[in-house]
């Protein structure tokens, strides 16, 4: 071998790296959701502001790394098969040998080993190459637009504008914005752990395990909530859950039941997980268990927080609210002195009605100023008397039944006393 082709290997060497550089780049890129990036920009990870901008709009950089991937691939082949031609004689052994040789390059280099780092390193490698794909992109916008064109006009049917290379669930044809961040949620399903979609601790609503059958049955009626867990000595020692459909049948089926039974006597086996399981785990153990509730338990022992069959589905669709949800902003007088507002209004905002100075140094919401009093998760009818003011927790929305609306007026008598239980009749 000449000089010469010793120099052509090493740039076929060199391209071929690059080309699996390229093939990593890529496939980190279309690993990133715009979820992911912006939990990468909240860590303050590198480059996550650059990559950021990309998941917000792919097709450039795809675009761009595709083509120097191809390039810097077609280059490696091209100075292969000119060494092999320069030191081997017949086509036959030249062809067989080229082929042999950037079949493995291909699949090892540009395949296998590139994805496989591209997947597991997906962060990592996209903040490092996201701000230098971003110029290259610019440079080379131009030219792998015209491709693009040149294939789509090649192409029957309908083509791509911005190019057939950006993430599978943006490739789905029809697909529109809503669906394919629902295809984007399914495909993060695996990165999601319990913690994330549980009801917290505090949200919680539960019942003593001496409380009556009429009890339960008033908590599960001003609550919304047709499993309740139940517990004995506190929420760390939950001991069942209490479904309402047994409560109604037990109650048709023996009137006298509701005050001489308690809820211990009715409710059912609790189910638990721990709150650093992968959701799509969980959602599978729920339906094989057909439990539509189970438990959270924190790395303590303790009880974290609850989930719902339906906490998982909505981490999949998106929140999901009700039409008549209140704006945090609404402020309606239904009668002489009293005003219907929402539970998302600001403290002093609800003083403003009644020329009063109102503030709380550990809440910012009615709503969070009812909970606080309270200590305790506010149901329908609800009430504290707090600086003068009477308020009364009026409606519930969601899938988990959150005060939405409360009613204020001004109370008779000051009383700072605390009332309202979320177990009591």
């Amino acid at each position: 071998m000449t000089g010469l082709d010793w120099v052509m290997v090493g740039c076929a060497v060199l391209t071929a790296v690059l080309a699996g550089v390229g093939s990593a780049v890529e496939t980190a890129l279309v690993s990133i959701t715009p979820t992911r990036a912006e939990q990468m920009v909240a860590d303050g990870k590198r480059g996550a502001a650059a990559v950021k901008q990309i998941t917000d709009d792919p097709a450039p950089e795809t675009t761009t790394a595709a083509f120097l991937r191809v390039v810097c691939e077609v280059t490696s082949v091209v100075l292969v098969c000119l060494v092999l031609v320069d030191n081997f004689h017949g086509l036959g052994t030249r062809l067989w040998l080229t082929v042999l040789i950037m079949t493995l390059v291909a699949f090892v280099v540009w395949g296998v080993a590139p994805r496989t780092l591209g997947r597991q390193n997906a962060e990592g490698i996209a903040g490092a190459s996201a701000r230098s794909l971003s110029v290259l992109s610019v440079i080379l916008w131009p030219i792998s637009q015209l491709l693009i064109w040149v294939g789509n006009a090649i192409t029957p049917g309908h083509g791509y504008a911005d190019g057939p290379f950006i993430a599978e669930a943006e490739k789905i044809a029809g697909a529109s914005e809503g669906e394919r961040e629902m295809i984007r949620s399914v495909f993060e399903l695996g990165d999601t752990i319990v913690r994330e979609v549980m009801v917290p601790r505090t949200d919680v609503v539960y019942l003593n395990r001496d409380k009556t059958l009429r009890q339960g049955l008033s908590l599960a009626l001003r609550s919304g909530f047709s499993r309740i867990p139940v517990i004995g000595e506190d929420l760390d020692d939950v001991v069942g859950v209490l479904y309402v459909k047994d409560l109604m049948r037990r109650v048709y089926d023996n009137p006298d039941a509701d005050k001489r039974e308690t809820v211990g006597s009715l409710m059912r086996p609790a189910s638990f997980t721990p709150d650093s399981k992968p959701i799509d785990d969980l959602m599978r153990e729920m339906q094989t268990s057909r439990h539509h509730m189970v438990i959270v338990i924190d790395e303590f022992g303790g009880t974290a927080g609850v989930a719902t069959i339906e906490d998982i589905v909505e981490e999949i669709v998106g929140e999901i609210t009700d039409e008549y949800d209140a704006e945090p902003d609404m402020a309606e007088e239904v009668e002489p002195g009293v005003w219907r507002i929402s539970a998302r209004m600001p403290v002093d905002d609800m003083g403003d009605l009644f020329g009063l100075q109102l503030e709380d140094e550990d809440v910012e919401t009615v709503g969070g100023l009812l909970a606080k009093e309270l200590n305790m998760v506010p149901i329908f009818g609800s009430q504290i008397i707090w600086n003068g003011l009477e308020i009364t927790a009026e409606k519930s929305t969601g899938r988990r039944h959150q005060i939405d609306t409360v009613l204020v007026r001004r109370a008779a008598v000051e009383d700072d006393d605390e009332s309202g239980d979320n177990d009591d009749d």
